[in-house]
């Protein structure tokens, strides 16, 4: 990769642009990780948060940044990097998050960073600028994220309704209102294993361009502590408006429901970042949730609603890298 000539005051303000990115990726999926432990009565919305943000945080110690490395190297060519379309790319994703934050729409900030970028490079270089085999990955896992959820969250339902086949509903209820806590915690844990690592990826595509000494041979481990509080202080703000849709309009969860979808989205999380895929912690819980509903009965999942979800996922990256490649454009007029 070539060596830009950034002034310290831009590559500063790009910085501080990827860290809100990165506030704002907790602050919208909070819900993702809080929506079933609060909206089953197991935890008040402040104490959720806290738990979710702490996990977030705690993440740092259990994965490693696989993710970072396919946002950072894998996505598009080292050689189209700079400030532009690191710009570019952070105000696209920045963008599609306020939108669909101030609708109640649970998106993907993952998708909406990936269409941010594909946006910028493709507006600088065409769509040589791209790599497809990171690409077709990430695309994939829109599908495979959530049907993975959808099965592992189905799955669990089934298995744990076959083992306390014999129990009372309270004591259900009372067994996996404990249960939840330790299945919310795991999810939180796996959001911020896999979601701090986007944006780590794109600081250290600034780094590595702009001669940031070491940066090609390792991420420096300050925008690892960065990002990961970043992240977290989001979540402890939350993203209110979107935990009603994904924690009662979907379908009705009691605490063995949203412990199975917690734990099939957790299952699913953990697996992604151990493969290095950036995925949408978004479409995994809500895949989850649906599988929990669908495993009861078809009719228990308002399919409507999870209808509108899917349309904000296919609208996530064609829209975030339509604003991208408009911003990197000002960006070259501005920066």
């Amino acid at each position: 990769m070539h060596t830009l000539q950034i002034s310290i005051y831009v590559l500063v303000l790009l910085i501080g642009l990827a860290l809100l990115f990165d506030f704002m990726n907790g602050f919208h999926d909070a819900a993702n990780a809080i929506a079933t432990v609060v909206s089953t009565g197991v935890l008040k919305p402040q104490a959720a948060v806290a738990m979710a943000a702490v996990f977030n945080v705690v993440a740092v110690f259990f994965f490693q940044l696989k993710v970072a490395s396919t946002v950072g190297k894998g996505t598009i060519e080292p050689i189209v990097v700079d400030h532009y379309v690191v710009f570019g790319a952070l105000v696209g994703a920045i963008f599609w998050n306020l939108l669909t934050w101030y609708y109640g729409i649970p998106s993907s900030s993952s998708h909406a960073l990936i269409g941010g970028l594909v946006g910028a490079a493709v507006a600088k270089s065409g769509t040589g600028a791209l790599i497809s085999g990171g690409l077709i990955k990430t695309i994939a896992f829109i599908v495979l994220s959530p049907l993975l959820g959808f099965i592992f969250g189905s799955i669990m339902m089934v298995v744990v309704s076959w083992i306390f086949v014999g129990a009372t509903p309270r004591r259900v209820d009372k067994w996996f209102r404990r249960m939840q806590l330790f299945s919310a915690s795991m999810y939180s844990l796996g959001h911020g294993g896999n979601d701090a690592q986007k944006t780590m990826g794109i600081i250290w595509m600034l780094l590595i361009a702009s001669g940031y000494p070491g940066a090609k041979e390792h991420l420096p481990w300050w925008v690892v502590i960065s990002c990961y509080t970043a992240i977290g202080l989001g979540t402890l703000f939350g993203g209110w408006r979107i935990v009603k849709t994904m924690g009662q309009k979907i379908t009705k969860l009691k605490p063995v429901g949203g412990f199975c979808a917690e734990t099939g989205g957790a299952i699913t999380l953990f697996l992604a970042t151990w493969l290095g895929v950036p995925v949408s912690t978004t479409h995994t819980i809500t895949g989850a949730i649906v599988g929990v509903g669908s495993s009861r009965k078809m009719s228990a999942v308002r399919w409507g609603v999870a209808g509108n979800i899917v349309w904000a996922w296919i609208l996530t990256i064609p829209a975030s890298a339509f604003v991208a490649a408009i911003a990197w454009w000002i960006g070259t007029q501005v920066l």
